[in-house]
């Protein structure tokens, strides 16, 4: 693979400050020191090569097999089937669809509210929904579905995989690729990871200088590359090694909870670097069913058998049998011709059938193959989800809250410091002295099932203030626009140009008295010109002259003043009444 799919070229230090911490003894390299990692890890890998065997034998295949050797498979389809059960349970609970698998909390945010007021609050849980939402895009356009059930097959299997994070997406790197050492706390110190490249991909002053020419590519298909991957003082470095030497530009650095790299184990064993896997557990049951149905098939296979048996005292040629068509007529004594019969197998293959049903029973515990933890539908609730994950944590010893933990949080703060370092999420304010003064903390697990408890809750509570004081006094006691803010939040929906602001709602309410004043005022107006006296008054001044004087009379001029305009008292009938 190329070499820029392991290292992340944004976290390259370009003054290589710390390149004295990777730096290893005169003499030893990263490969040699991969060597030695790989004898302590061959235990695990014979392990995982035998339980491969009687489930999935492609996802940790023989060494003799090769691209293109060929692969046994078992005779019995449980392991398979139970594999892939779990595998797509865990990805179901631990990243479902339509549910996130992670919320962010703000730590101090008591402090915050209290100096800055409850409706901050509201404020923050929208910036962070936008975080989730960038998160859960991102992990959709890298297609981490796929990655993530490769992850979790090897898990099962073999027991460890190591998953590699970058902007353009997951890999997921087995178990027989890399090694790692821990310390006696169980947290991670070193890892290396060794691949096979082109030379093309490597730099080409790097090369020899026998295959920096085009030409000579072809000499050499492929050279090994190593990761050397370590942890210290809260940091993450990495760099890349070929034949002894270190590649240009492929040191890198991160904090160690954003890690590209994250090693992931089933199960933890005191003192030990790697996990143990689940079919281990159940190794026992799966060898013996995988024997019972080769012992099986082959008696079957046996039994189906069609033969016949001559006497030899008899008069009837075997070689007339074999000869004689459909319909031919041939001499001989029928008594002489029977079929072979092995009716006293028939006993042993009904023992060995209950025998199976027993194991599979068992198996079928094991892998949940019974379990009915969620319904088939395109949208579950966040309680079926729940019920699905706590039967999943009785039934694989806690797996579940560990994955949590290696798996869901490292995973969001990767991404998460991903969207940081692109200048896709909003700047926090910071402190005097630079600190950030809002620190994003990732809820992972039943934990972050609580967005739908916090909305749950809230509906509840207005459903009961509403049916309590009725609808009017509710808005008077329920500020409408915090509720609707928090019930967005509690679903990650961002109301941005969703939900009016206040502004807003003053500037609409305005609007709309303008509106009425203009409409009553137009109301008023027209009443005035359709009544009677208004049509007869404005009769007189176009028909009947000038009533009021001299200077209404046609041609006459009107005084720019209007000093000497009189207006008459009118009557009922729209005239002056100096008139009649």
């Amino acid at each position: 693979m190329n070499n820029n799919e392991v290292t992340l070229t944004s976290g390259v230090d370009q003054n290589n400050s710390y390149k004295s911490d990777m730096e290893q003894k005169k003499g030893v390299t990263v490969a040699s020191k991969y060597q030695q990692g790989k004898t302590n890890r061959a235990p695990y890998g014979d392990r995982a090569r035998a339980n491969a065997k009687v489930t999935i034998p492609f996802l940790y295949p023989e060494d003799t097999y090769g691209d293109r050797g060929k692969i046994d498979q078992p005779h019995q389809s449980m392991g398979a089937r139970g594999v892939l059960n779990i595998a797509n349970k865990l990805g179901i609970n631990l990243f479902p669809i339509n549910t996130g698998f992670f919320k962010l909390e703000i730590d101090g945010l008591a402090m915050i509210v209290a100096e800055q007021g409850p409706e901050v609050k509201t404020q923050l849980d929208t910036a962070l929904v936008k975080v989730e939402q960038q998160v859960h895009n991102m992990l959709e356009t890298m297609s981490f579905r796929a990655s993530m059930h490769e992850a979790f097959e090897q898990l099962i299997v073999a027991g460890n995989v190591l998953l590699y994070v970058s902007p353009a997406g997951i890999r997921v790197i087995h178990l027989e690729n890399y090694t790692v050492q821990r310390d006696p706390m169980g947290n991670v110190s070193e890892i290396i990871i060794e691949e096979e490249v082109s030379p093309t991909v490597l730099p080409p002053n790097f090369l020899p200088k026998d295959l920096q020419e085009k030409d000579n590519y072809s000499k050499e298909k492929t050279c090994k590359i190593y990761t050397c991957v370590k942890y210290k003082d809260n940091k993450c470095m990495w760099y890349q090694e070929v034949k002894g030497k270190p590649v240009p530009n492929t040191y890198g650095m991160s904090p160690a909870d954003c890690s590209p790299f994250i090693p992931l184990r089933w199960s933890q064993i005191e003192s030990e670097n790697y996990g143990r896997s689940f079919i281990e557990q159940w190794y026992g049951d799966l060898t013996a069913l995988e024997n019972l149905y080769q012992s099986i098939l082959e008696a079957s296979a046996m039994l189906s058998k069609v033969l016949f048996m001559v006497s030899p005292a008899g008069t009837t040629r075997p070689r007339t049998l074999v000869n004689a068509e459909n319909g031919s007529v041939i001499q001989g004594s029928a008594n002489d011709v029977t079929v072979l019969q092995a009716q006293g197998k028939l006993n042993d293959l009904s023992l060995a059938n209950n025998t199976i049903d027993r194991i599979e029973n068992r198996l079928s515990f094991a892998f949940l193959l019974n379990s009915a933890v969620q319904r088939p539908a395109e949208r579950v609730t966040a309680e079926e989800i729940r019920y699905s994950s706590q039967e999943l944590e009785a039934s694989l010893g806690g797996l579940y809250s560990q994955l949590t933990q290696e798996l869901q949080l490292p995973l969001v703060k990767r991404l998460v410091f991903i969207l940081q370092k692109t200048n896709k999420v909003p700047d926090f304010p910071r402190g005097e002295d630079g600190e950030s003064l809002i620190h994003p903390k990732p809820i992972t697990g039943m934990e972050a099932i609580g967005r739908g408890d916090d909305r749950n809750k809230l509906l509840e509570f207005i459903d009961a203030s509403r049916n309590a004081l009725g609808p009017e006094v509710l808005t008077q006691y329920i500020n409408m626009e915090e509720a609707l803010r928090r019930l967005a939040a509690s679903s990650s929906i961002d109301t941005t140009n969703l939900v009016k602001t206040p502004e807003q709602l003053q500037k609409e309410a305005d609007d709309l008295a303008a509106a009425n004043q203009k409409m009553q005022e137009q109301e008023m107006m027209g009443k005035m010109i359709q009544s009677p006296a208004a049509g007869k008054l404005a009769d007189n001044f176009t028909k009947q002259g000038a009533p009021y004087g001299p200077q209404y009379q046609e041609g006459g001029e009107i005084p720019s003043d209007g000093e000497n305009l009189q207006v008459p008292n009118l009557d009922a009938s729209g005239l002056p009444a100096t008139s009649r």
